[in-house]
């Protein structure tokens, strides 16, 4: 069991990259998807390998809880890799997730059925051709040894860079501002169908709203601008650094029960709506470990919701918002949820000081609504509509404030 685990020390200090400060990304590594594979063999070992346009700096490392094998790139191009063509081979890995993680590197997960640790790791560069292969065997092991080897590795770079919410462009203060939060990102699509992601629907929608915002004297900031992964708790602290008087988080989830269609909007609950609502809250709150994020020490902020903090003025000042962008929405042509008001544990909306919502613009499972997200006419009317209903909020909510502060 210990010469297991020392290996395995040995193998991730020797394959650890170099700094981030003395990396300089050259050129982006493409992944061959055809030389590429997973593949279980005897013995109780499954074989790795991902072919590269180019040698790489990477990482391995494993997390437990679920058990995950995590493997950074700097930088791979994952565009033409299905996760399903890679795993026709395997059981040991149940899933494979990639993409990317953060600027100037992309992000391998892969979900394990079973314990299992990296018994060998290399990469090999054809000196010839300059291409490179990732090779990692992995080994079943017992729960207890997998979960002594797991845990992310310690690099100060990497750590910085991961864990510091990105910095914001300043904002002027004496203007009223808005962050918008397009869901998911990076190696988290969110929903998928009919080859739509909903990371990419997200951020053009909110890009749209946005530039309608603006054009009514609004400042705006995004929680990302591009297709990169922002973990849950930076999402809430960008606003909280834009010091922002509104945070409106947009999605287009994929649900099959609870009547899944047409626009809904959430504000924070301990206690979700109904059934429906609570299996998309947890939908929602597994992005960090889809990506796969190191929550350990961090459950209470992450995964958990912080009702106790939520400030008794905050709330109905949610639910005013939500209800105009309900009437606004609705005015707009819709199509609106049955009930289109609802609550929920969304760590997004956690904030205790800032009034937000969850806005759930459609549902990839309902064939109308994908028809709807997909035609810039309805996409055009429903940012308009959400823009206009923004402004009618704000100052309704200024004309409120002297009665509150009484």
């Amino acid at each position: 069991m210990q010469s297991i685990i020392k290996a395995l020390a040995v193998a991730l200090a020797v394959t650890a990259p170099l700094p981030l400060s003395a990396q300089e990304l050259t050129a982006l590594a493409r992944v061959d998807p055809e030389a590429s594979a997973v593949k279980d063999g005897w013995f109780g070992k499954t074989d790795l390998t991902v072919a590269l346009s180019q040698g790489v700096p990477f990482r391995v490392f494993l997390l437990d809880d679920p058990a995950r094998l995590i493997v950074d790139f700097r930088e791979a191009d994952w565009s033409y890799v299905q996760a399903e063509d890679l795993l026709a081979k395997s059981g040991r890995i149940s899933a494979l997730r990639f993409g990317a993680f953060q600027p100037g590197w992309s992000r391998l997960v892969a979900d394990l059925a079973a314990p299992m640790v990296p018994e060998e790791i290399g990469m090999p560069i054809d000196p010839v051709s300059g291409t490179a292969r990732l090779e990692v065997t992995l080994k079943e092991v017992e729960a207890e040894v997998f979960a002594k080897a797991a845990g992310a590795p310690v690099d100060p770079d990497w750590t910085a860079a991961l864990t510091a919410p990105p910095k914001i462009a300043k904002v002027d203060k004496d203007s009223f501002t808005v962050v918008l939060d397009p869901g998911h990102g990076g190696i988290d699509p969110g929903a998928q169908r009919a080859g739509l992601d909903e990371k990419d629907l997200m951020l053009s929608f909110a890009r749209d709203l946005r530039d309608a915002l603006r054009r009514k004297g609004i400042d705006v900031l995004l929680t990302r601008d591009d297709d990169v992964f922002v973990a849950l708790e930076h999402r809430v602290a960008i606003a909280h650094q834009a010091e922002a008087d509104l945070f409106i988080s947009l999605h287009a989830d994929s649900l099959s029960q609870g009547g899944a269609t047409g626009a809904t909007i959430y504000t924070l609950s301990e206690d979700a709506s109904d059934a429906a609502t609570e299996q998309l809250a947890a939908r929602h709150d597994r992005s960090d470990i889809i990506a796969g994020a190191d929550l350990t020490g961090s459950d209470d902020q992450v995964a958990g919701i912080l009702l106790d903090l939520a400030r008794q003025e905050t709330e109905p000042r949610s639910e005013a918002l939500a209800r105009v962008l309900v009437e606004g929405m609705t005015e707009a042509g819709g199509p609106m949820n049955s009930r289109p008001l609802r609550r929920a544990g969304f760590s997004v909306l956690k904030s205790a000081d800032i009034p937000s919502v969850l806005i759930e613009i459609g549902f990839l499972s309902s064939k109308r609504d994908l028809t709807n997200l997909r035609d810039p006419v309805w996409r055009a009317g429903m940012v308009a509509a959400m823009a206009d209903a923004v402004v009618a909020w704000r100052d309704s909510d200024a004309a409120l404030k002297p009665l509150i502060r009484k």
